[in-house]
């Protein structure tokens, strides 16, 4: 379904949320807003491929309509790898359950409502948390993080993709110019562009590449890499230590 959520320049203004309206046009928001959203997902697969063994757990914290889980079901098919995804809003879970019956894969995968900052998380191989951090309060990052990295097994990963900032105000202005480009290029009028950033604008805090490499090594991760970056998208794997 088309995004037209925010096509009425006299609709009142409200703070960013995952309604029920958000999660029937999830899909091709992300399309429309976001650089490279698919191949991020062959990027991330990949990178997942050489990483998991067979019977190994994946978490995808903020799984949104479950796109992500299912394309990875596809590409990891026969190896008996479990993927769990959780999210708090009750119509993303609903549109990922009805995906994944679409897709047969109800046996590998499984889907929660909860909020992520205390669901339990069983001893995974691989956390996901795309375009999911940046939701999350600054002062709650880093032990949030910390719980991840003990939560994982020895040797697992966590795969970040956020938006980001630089700390630069012309290189920052330029690669907001290029993100909003994208935007237009993609059917995007000049209202629902504005009235887009200023729904989000208290509820989505990006950090810099630099802080967000610096808050995963201070969450534990004694690797901690950029595997992508479009100029304010950036993505990061981040390896916890093998015993």
């Amino acid at each position: 379904m088309r995004d037209t959520l925010f096509k009425d320049k006299d609709a009142p203004q409200q703070d960013f949320q995952f309604t029920p309206k958000v999660a029937e046009v999830f899909e091709d928001m992300m399309e429309r807003s976001v650089p490279f959203y698919r191949d991020t997902m062959v990027m991330v697969s990949e990178l997942l491929e050489g990483v998991l063994q067979p019977g190994d757990l994946v978490y995808d914290l903020g799984c949104s309509t479950g796109t992500t889980l299912i394309e990875l079901a596809r590409h990891l098919t026969g190896r008996g790898i479990k993927f769990v995804g959780v999210d708090s809003s009750a119509a993303m879970i609903a549109k990922a359950e009805f995906k994944a019956e679409a897709y047969s894969r109800q046996g590998q995968l499984h889907f929660i409502q909860a909020e992520i900052l205390d669901v339990p998380l069983e001893r995974p191989a691989a956390i996901m948390l795309h375009y999911t951090l940046q939701f999350i309060r600054p002062m709650q990052r880093p032990e949030f993080l910390i719980r991840l990295h003990r939560a994982l097994k020895p040797g697992g990963i966590l795969l970040l993709l956020e938006k980001t900032i630089c700390h630069s105000p012309a290189v920052n202005r330029a690669f907001i110019d290029c993100h909003l480009n994208f935007k237009r290029q993609h059917g995007y009028s000049e209202i629902e562009i504005t009235k887009k950033r200023e729904s989000l604008e208290n509820v989505l805090i990006p950090f810099s590449i630099s802080e967000n490499l610096e808050i995963l090594r201070g969450a534990g991760f004694s690797e901690v890499e950029t595997f992508f970056q479009w100029f304010n998208f950036a993505g990061f794997v981040a390896r916890k230590a093998a015993e």
